[in-house]
Protein backbone atom coordinates (compact mmCIF):
# COMPACT_ATOMS: atom_id res chain seq x y z
CA UNK A 1 0.00 0.00 0.00
CA UNK A 2 1.35 3.39 -1.04
CA UNK A 3 0.01 6.91 -0.63
CA UNK A 4 2.35 9.02 -2.73
CA UNK A 5 1.91 12.75 -2.13
CA UNK A 6 3.03 15.51 -4.47
CA UNK A 7 3.62 18.63 -2.38
CA UNK A 8 3.78 22.31 -3.36
CA UNK A 9 6.66 24.72 -3.46
CA UNK A 10 10.30 24.95 -4.52
CA UNK A 11 11.07 28.51 -3.44
CA UNK A 12 8.70 30.17 -0.94
CA UNK A 13 8.11 26.90 0.92
CA UNK A 14 11.55 25.36 0.43
CA UNK A 15 12.77 25.44 4.05
CA UNK A 16 9.36 24.42 5.39
CA UNK A 17 9.15 21.47 3.02
CA UNK A 18 12.67 20.35 3.84
CA UNK A 19 11.85 20.23 7.55
CA UNK A 20 8.68 18.28 6.79
CA UNK A 21 10.51 15.81 4.56
CA UNK A 22 13.01 15.09 7.33
CA UNK A 23 10.14 14.69 9.79
CA UNK A 24 8.54 11.98 7.64
CA UNK A 25 11.90 10.24 7.37
CA UNK A 26 12.80 10.47 11.06
CA UNK A 27 9.34 10.16 12.67
CA UNK A 28 7.37 7.71 10.50
CA UNK A 29 5.24 6.66 13.48
CA UNK A 30 3.29 9.95 13.20
CA UNK A 31 2.08 9.18 9.69
CA UNK A 32 -0.52 6.98 8.04
CA UNK A 33 0.44 3.70 6.42
CA UNK A 34 2.27 4.01 3.12
CA UNK A 35 2.80 7.78 3.17
CA UNK A 36 5.71 9.01 1.09
CA UNK A 37 6.64 12.23 -0.68
CA UNK A 38 6.54 11.51 -4.40
CA UNK A 39 7.73 14.98 -5.45
CA UNK A 40 7.84 18.65 -4.65
CA UNK A 41 6.34 20.63 -7.51
CA UNK A 42 6.71 24.23 -8.63
CA UNK A 43 9.26 26.37 -10.39
CA UNK A 44 12.08 28.82 -9.91
CA UNK A 45 11.04 32.34 -10.96
CA UNK A 46 11.10 34.12 -13.28
CA UNK A 47 10.13 31.13 -15.44
CA UNK A 48 8.16 31.98 -18.57
CA UNK A 49 7.15 28.33 -18.96
CA UNK A 50 5.49 28.23 -15.53
CA UNK A 51 1.73 27.72 -15.34
CA UNK A 52 -1.13 27.11 -12.95
CA UNK A 53 -0.11 29.81 -10.47
CA UNK A 54 1.59 33.17 -10.74
CA UNK A 55 5.07 32.89 -9.22
CA UNK A 56 7.17 36.03 -8.95
CA UNK A 57 10.63 36.71 -7.55
CA UNK A 58 14.12 35.92 -8.77
CA UNK A 59 16.24 32.84 -8.14
CA UNK A 60 19.91 32.62 -8.96
CA UNK A 61 21.73 29.48 -10.02
CA UNK A 62 23.27 28.85 -6.61
CA UNK A 63 19.82 28.71 -4.99
CA UNK A 64 18.52 26.37 -7.68
CA UNK A 65 21.46 24.04 -7.07
CA UNK A 66 20.87 24.21 -3.31
CA UNK A 67 17.22 23.18 -3.65
CA UNK A 68 18.03 20.43 -6.13
CA UNK A 69 20.69 18.94 -3.88
CA UNK A 70 18.60 19.16 -0.71
CA UNK A 71 15.60 17.35 -2.16
CA UNK A 72 17.45 14.97 -4.46
CA UNK A 73 19.75 13.86 -1.63
CA UNK A 74 16.58 12.61 0.08
CA UNK A 75 15.60 10.77 -3.10
CA UNK A 76 12.75 13.20 -3.74
CA UNK A 77 12.26 14.52 -7.30
CA UNK A 78 11.53 18.11 -8.17
CA UNK A 79 8.64 18.35 -10.60
CA UNK A 80 8.62 21.53 -12.65
CA UNK A 81 5.22 23.07 -13.39
CA UNK A 82 5.97 24.01 -16.99
CA UNK A 83 2.27 24.07 -17.86
CA UNK A 84 1.94 27.52 -19.44
CA UNK A 85 -0.58 27.13 -22.30
CA UNK A 86 0.77 30.23 -24.10
CA UNK A 87 4.12 28.78 -25.19
CA UNK A 88 5.47 29.96 -28.56
CA UNK A 89 8.40 28.80 -30.67
CA UNK A 90 10.35 31.82 -29.44
CA UNK A 91 9.72 30.95 -25.80
CA UNK A 92 11.23 27.50 -26.31
CA UNK A 93 14.59 29.29 -26.45
CA UNK A 94 14.12 30.87 -23.02
CA UNK A 95 17.59 30.63 -21.44
CA UNK A 96 16.44 30.55 -17.82
CA UNK A 97 13.96 27.69 -18.23
CA UNK A 98 16.42 25.70 -20.32
CA UNK A 99 19.08 26.25 -17.66
CA UNK A 100 16.73 24.88 -14.99
CA UNK A 101 16.25 21.71 -17.03
CA UNK A 102 20.00 21.42 -17.63
CA UNK A 103 20.81 21.73 -13.92
CA UNK A 104 18.17 19.18 -12.89
CA UNK A 105 18.85 16.70 -15.70
CA UNK A 106 19.88 13.67 -13.65
CA UNK A 107 17.14 11.12 -14.35
CA UNK A 108 15.35 11.76 -11.05
CA UNK A 109 13.54 15.05 -11.63
CA UNK A 110 10.33 15.48 -13.60
CA UNK A 111 8.27 17.98 -15.62
CA UNK A 112 4.52 18.60 -15.77
CA UNK A 113 3.44 19.56 -19.29
CA UNK A 114 0.39 21.09 -20.92
CA UNK A 115 1.50 22.71 -24.20
CA UNK A 116 2.11 20.13 -26.99
CA UNK A 117 4.78 22.47 -28.38
CA UNK A 118 6.77 22.51 -25.15
CA UNK A 119 6.19 18.80 -24.55
CA UNK A 120 7.66 17.90 -27.95
CA UNK A 121 10.62 20.21 -27.29
CA UNK A 122 11.40 18.62 -23.92
CA UNK A 123 11.02 15.09 -25.27
CA UNK A 124 13.51 15.93 -28.02
CA UNK A 125 16.10 17.94 -26.07
CA UNK A 126 15.77 16.41 -22.58
CA UNK A 127 14.51 12.86 -23.23
CA UNK A 128 15.34 11.51 -19.76
CA UNK A 129 12.76 13.65 -18.00
CA UNK A 130 9.65 11.84 -16.80
CA UNK A 131 6.63 13.80 -18.02
CA UNK A 132 3.33 14.31 -16.24
CA UNK A 133 0.18 15.26 -18.13
CA UNK A 134 -1.26 18.34 -16.43
CA UNK A 135 -4.71 18.93 -14.99
CA UNK A 136 -4.51 22.28 -16.82
CA UNK A 137 -5.64 20.41 -19.95
CA UNK A 138 -9.13 20.38 -18.43
CA UNK A 139 -9.96 16.83 -19.55
CA UNK A 140 -13.15 16.62 -17.52
CA UNK A 141 -14.70 13.47 -18.98
CA UNK A 142 -13.38 10.00 -18.19
CA UNK A 143 -12.36 9.51 -21.83
CA UNK A 144 -9.73 12.22 -21.36
CA UNK A 145 -7.49 10.53 -18.79
CA UNK A 146 -8.13 7.08 -20.29
CA UNK A 147 -6.73 8.39 -23.58
CA UNK A 148 -3.79 10.16 -21.86
CA UNK A 149 -2.86 6.98 -20.02
CA UNK A 150 -2.28 5.26 -23.36
CA UNK A 151 0.48 7.77 -24.10
CA UNK A 152 4.03 7.92 -22.78
CA UNK A 153 3.32 9.83 -19.57
CA UNK A 154 4.81 8.90 -16.23
CA UNK A 155 1.68 10.24 -14.49
CA UNK A 156 -1.63 11.72 -15.62
CA UNK A 157 -3.25 14.31 -13.33
CA UNK A 158 -7.02 13.98 -13.56
CA UNK A 159 -9.35 16.94 -13.75
CA UNK A 160 -10.73 17.63 -10.29
CA UNK A 161 -14.31 17.35 -11.59
CA UNK A 162 -13.70 13.59 -11.77
CA UNK A 163 -12.89 13.44 -8.05
CA UNK A 164 -15.10 11.07 -6.07
CA UNK A 165 -16.99 9.89 -9.16
CA UNK A 166 -16.21 6.28 -8.52
CA UNK A 167 -18.54 4.91 -11.18
CA UNK A 168 -16.44 6.76 -13.77
CA UNK A 169 -13.10 6.01 -12.13
CA UNK A 170 -13.91 2.29 -12.31
CA UNK A 171 -13.61 2.65 -16.11
CA UNK A 172 -9.87 3.32 -15.82
CA UNK A 173 -7.96 0.08 -16.49
CA UNK A 174 -6.59 -1.44 -13.30
CA UNK A 175 -3.04 -1.51 -14.64
CA UNK A 176 -3.11 2.25 -15.25
CA UNK A 177 -4.51 3.40 -11.92
CA UNK A 178 -1.15 3.73 -10.17
CA UNK A 179 -0.28 6.42 -12.75
CA UNK A 180 -3.39 8.52 -12.03
CA UNK A 181 -2.98 11.54 -9.79
CA UNK A 182 -5.77 13.35 -7.94
CA UNK A 183 -5.78 16.98 -6.83
CA UNK A 184 -7.29 16.50 -3.38
CA UNK A 185 -7.84 19.99 -2.00
CA UNK A 186 -8.65 22.25 -4.94
CA UNK A 187 -10.18 25.58 -3.97
CA UNK A 188 -11.74 26.11 -7.42
CA UNK A 189 -15.46 25.99 -8.11
CA UNK A 190 -16.67 22.62 -9.39
CA UNK A 191 -17.41 22.64 -13.13
CA UNK A 192 -15.89 26.11 -13.48
CA UNK A 193 -16.49 27.36 -17.03
CA UNK A 194 -13.63 29.87 -16.73
CA UNK A 195 -10.92 27.51 -15.53
CA UNK A 196 -9.10 27.10 -18.84
CA UNK A 197 -9.28 30.84 -19.52
CA UNK A 198 -7.93 31.46 -16.03
CA UNK A 199 -4.92 29.26 -16.78
CA UNK A 200 -4.34 31.23 -19.99
CA UNK A 201 -4.35 34.53 -18.12
CA UNK A 202 -1.94 33.15 -15.53
CA UNK A 203 0.34 32.00 -18.36
CA UNK A 204 0.30 35.43 -19.98
CA UNK A 205 1.02 37.01 -16.60
CA UNK A 206 4.07 34.77 -16.06
CA UNK A 207 5.38 35.67 -19.52
CA UNK A 208 4.85 39.39 -18.86
CA UNK A 209 6.66 39.12 -15.53
CA UNK A 210 9.56 37.27 -17.15
CA UNK A 211 9.80 39.98 -19.83
CA UNK A 212 9.83 42.63 -17.10
CA UNK A 213 12.70 40.92 -15.26
CA UNK A 214 14.68 40.44 -18.47
CA UNK A 215 14.23 44.14 -19.32
CA UNK A 216 16.25 45.15 -16.28
CA UNK A 217 13.66 47.73 -15.27
CA UNK A 218 14.12 49.30 -11.86
CA UNK A 219 10.43 50.14 -11.60
CA UNK A 220 8.24 47.74 -9.57
CA UNK A 221 6.28 45.28 -11.68
CA UNK A 222 2.74 46.62 -12.12
CA UNK A 223 0.17 44.13 -13.41
CA UNK A 224 -2.28 47.00 -13.92
CA UNK A 225 -0.25 47.94 -16.98
CA UNK A 226 -1.43 44.64 -18.47
CA UNK A 227 -5.17 45.16 -18.12
CA UNK A 228 -6.18 42.43 -20.57
CA UNK A 229 -4.32 39.70 -18.69
CA UNK A 230 -4.99 40.90 -15.15
CA UNK A 231 -7.13 38.07 -13.83
CA UNK A 232 -8.81 40.37 -11.32
CA UNK A 233 -10.14 42.47 -14.19
CA UNK A 234 -10.92 39.61 -16.57
CA UNK A 235 -12.38 37.03 -14.19
CA UNK A 236 -12.44 38.40 -10.64
CA UNK A 237 -12.36 34.91 -9.18
CA UNK A 238 -13.03 34.86 -5.44
CA UNK A 239 -12.12 31.22 -4.85
CA UNK A 240 -8.73 32.13 -3.43
CA UNK A 241 -10.54 33.46 -0.34
CA UNK A 242 -11.60 29.94 0.64
CA UNK A 243 -9.83 28.49 3.65
CA UNK A 244 -9.06 24.84 4.32
CA UNK A 245 -12.44 24.28 5.96
CA UNK A 246 -14.35 25.89 3.10
CA UNK A 247 -12.55 23.57 0.69
CA UNK A 248 -13.69 20.51 2.66
CA UNK A 249 -17.31 21.38 1.86
CA UNK A 250 -16.80 21.16 -1.91
CA UNK A 251 -17.93 17.96 -3.68
CA UNK A 252 -14.49 17.77 -5.33
CA UNK A 253 -12.72 17.54 -1.97
CA UNK A 254 -11.00 14.21 -1.34
CA UNK A 255 -10.70 13.43 2.36
CA UNK A 256 -7.86 11.40 3.87
CA UNK A 257 -10.35 8.71 4.89
CA UNK A 258 -11.50 8.47 1.27
CA UNK A 259 -7.88 8.09 0.16
CA UNK A 260 -7.24 5.10 2.42
CA UNK A 261 -10.71 3.55 2.34
CA UNK A 262 -11.66 4.04 -1.32
CA UNK A 263 -8.91 5.29 -3.63
CA UNK A 264 -6.02 3.11 -2.47
CA UNK A 265 -8.10 -0.11 -2.44
CA UNK A 266 -9.11 0.71 -6.03
CA UNK A 267 -5.42 0.88 -7.02
CA UNK A 268 -4.89 4.67 -7.01
CA UNK A 269 -1.84 5.94 -5.15
CA UNK A 270 -0.90 9.43 -6.44
CA UNK A 271 -2.28 12.47 -4.60
CA UNK A 272 -1.51 16.15 -5.11
CA UNK A 273 -1.98 18.94 -2.56
CA UNK A 274 -2.43 22.57 -3.57
CA UNK A 275 -0.49 25.29 -1.80
CA UNK A 276 2.26 26.84 -3.94
CA UNK A 277 1.12 30.28 -2.81
CA UNK A 278 -0.14 29.14 0.61
CA UNK A 279 1.28 30.26 3.93
CA UNK A 280 2.97 28.07 6.50
CA UNK A 281 -0.13 27.71 8.68
CA UNK A 282 -2.13 26.47 5.69
CA UNK A 283 0.60 24.00 4.75
CA UNK A 284 0.95 22.74 8.32
CA UNK A 285 -2.75 21.98 8.59
CA UNK A 286 -3.02 20.58 5.07
CA UNK A 287 -0.02 18.26 5.33
CA UNK A 288 -0.98 16.89 8.74
CA UNK A 289 -4.67 16.57 7.84
CA UNK A 290 -3.77 14.34 4.91
CA UNK A 291 -0.70 12.48 6.05
CA UNK A 292 -0.63 12.24 9.85
CA UNK A 293 -2.53 9.59 11.77
CA UNK A 294 -5.59 11.31 13.30
CA UNK A 295 -4.53 10.29 16.81
CA UNK A 296 -1.02 11.70 16.23
CA UNK A 297 -1.97 15.00 14.57
CA UNK A 298 -1.65 17.21 17.64
CA UNK A 299 1.72 15.82 18.68
CA UNK A 300 2.98 15.91 15.09
CA UNK A 301 1.86 19.54 14.77
CA UNK A 302 3.71 20.47 17.97
CA UNK A 303 6.86 18.71 16.76
CA UNK A 304 6.68 20.34 13.32
CA UNK A 305 6.13 23.83 14.76
CA UNK A 306 8.96 23.29 17.25
CA UNK A 307 11.38 22.40 14.47
CA UNK A 308 10.19 25.24 12.24
CA UNK A 309 10.76 27.73 15.07
CA UNK A 310 14.10 26.22 16.06
CA UNK A 311 15.32 26.59 12.48
CA UNK A 312 14.12 30.19 12.18
CA UNK A 313 11.41 29.40 9.62
CA UNK A 314 8.60 30.73 11.80
CA UNK A 315 8.48 33.02 14.83
CA UNK A 316 5.80 32.42 17.41
CA UNK A 317 6.73 35.38 19.63
CA UNK A 318 8.51 38.70 19.28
Amino acid sequence: MKARFHLPGLTKNFSFNLIFAHMIKNCPYYFREGVEIASFFGTFPPAAWNGGRVVTGRCDESFIKQVLKAYNDLGIPLRFTFTNPCITEELLKDPFCNRILELAYNGLNEVIVNSPLLEDYIRDKYPDYKLTSSTCKRLDTIDGPVSELKKDYHIVVLDYDLNNKFDLLEQIPQEDRSRCEFLCNTLCNPKCAMRKEHYRLIGEYNIAYNDYVQSGSLEPFDINKYHEINEENAINCQCYKRNAYDIMKLPTHISPDAIWEKYIPMGFEQFKLEGRTGGKIFLTESYLYYMAKPECRDEARMMLLFNLERNGIIRVDK
